[in-house]
C-alpha cells in the first residue's frame, strides 16, 4: 500500500513556469506544422460525421421508397415519414457542418496565406493579417454560419436530390388509383387527388397544403441563403 511518506514531491513541480514560445524561425515552423496536423485532423473528423449523416439519410431514403413503391396497395404515409426522416438527418447534418465549417476555416487561413506562399510567392490575399484571424478565433471561438446557412448548404450540395426522389415518389403514389390488384390508372380530378392524400383522419387538402409549404420553406433556404462570396468564391472544391 502506498501511504504519503512514499509519495516524495520534487520542490520544482509545484511551481510552472510560463509557456515556451517559438524563439526562432525553425521552431515557428515546426509549432505551426503540428498545429496544421492537429486542426486538419479535427476537419476529417467532422467530415466523416457528415458522410455519416448523409449515408443514413440515402439509406433511409431506399429503405422507404422499396416500401412504398413494392406494391401499388402501399400507403403514401410512408412517403411522408421519409420526408420527416430525413428532414431530421439534415437538420443533424446542419449542426455537424457548422462545427466542420470552423475547423475547415483554419485549416483554409493556413493553407492559403502560408503554404501557397511558399509554393508561389506572392503578397497576402486577405486584408486582416491571417495569423491575426487565427488567433483570435483560438481565443474567442465562435461559429462563421448560421445553422439555416449550413442547412442551405447541404440542401444544396446532397439532400435537395433526396427530397425531390420522395417528392415525385408520392406524386406517383398519390395521382395513381388502384382499380384492383395488380391494376392502376392515373386519377383524372382534383377530388380523386385529396381523397389518395388522404392520411387516416387527417383530410386529404391539409396533407397536400402541408407537403407545398414544407417544399416551398426548403426552397426559400435553398434561395435566401445563395453563396457566392467568401471561401466558396474560390470554385468548386468544397463541401
Amino acid at each position: 500500500m502506498i501511504t504519503e511518506k512514499d509519495i516524495t514531491i520534487r520542490p520544482d513541480s509545484a511551481k510552472q513556469g510560463p509557456p515556451i514560445f517559438p524563439t526562432n524561425s525553425v521552431e515557428f515552423v515546426n509549432a505551426l506544422s503540428h498545429y496544421y496536423r492537429g486542426e486538419l485532423s479535427r476537419m476529417m473528423s467532422w467530415r466523416d460525421r457528415l458522410d455519416r449523416t448523409t449515408n443514413w439519410a440515402i439509406t433511409g431514403v431506399g429503405a422507404m421508397l422499396s416500401v412504398s413503391l413494392s406494391s401499388p396497395q402501399s400507403h403514401h404515409g410512408v412517403l411522408l415519414f421519409a420526408m420527416v426522416l430525413v428532414f431530421l438527418m439534415l437538420y443533424i447534418e446542419s449542426r455537424r457542418y457548422r462545427f466542420f465549417h470552423v475547423y475547415r476555416t483554419r485549416v483554409r487561413l493556413i493553407e492559403r496565406n502560408y503554404y501557397a506562399r511558399i509554393l508561389s510567392p506572392r503578397d497576402a490575399i486577405d486584408p486582416v493579417h491571417w495569423m491575426n484571424q487565427v488567433g483570435e478565433d483560438l481565443r474567442l471561438p465562435r461559429f462563421s454560419m448560421s445553422h439555416r446557412e449550413a442547412m442551405a448548404r447541404r440542401l444544396r450540395r446532397n439532400y435537395m436530390w433526396l427530397f425531390l426522389i420522395l417528392l415525385l415518389a408520392w406524386l406517383l403514389k398519390t395521382t395513381t388509383s388502384v382499380l384492383q390488384p395488380g391494376n392502376s390508372q392515373i386519377i383524372h380530378s382534383a377530388v380523386e387527388l385529396l381523397n389518395n392524400a388522404a392520411l387516416g383522419y387527417i383530410p386529404g387538402w391539409l396533407v397536400v397544403t402541408c407537403v407545398l409549404c414544407f417544399y416551398g420553406f426548403l426552397l426559400y433556404v435553398i434561395l435566401k441563403h445563395r453563396e457566392t462570396t467568401g471561401e466558396l468564391a474560390y470554385g468548386e472544391v468544397h463541401v
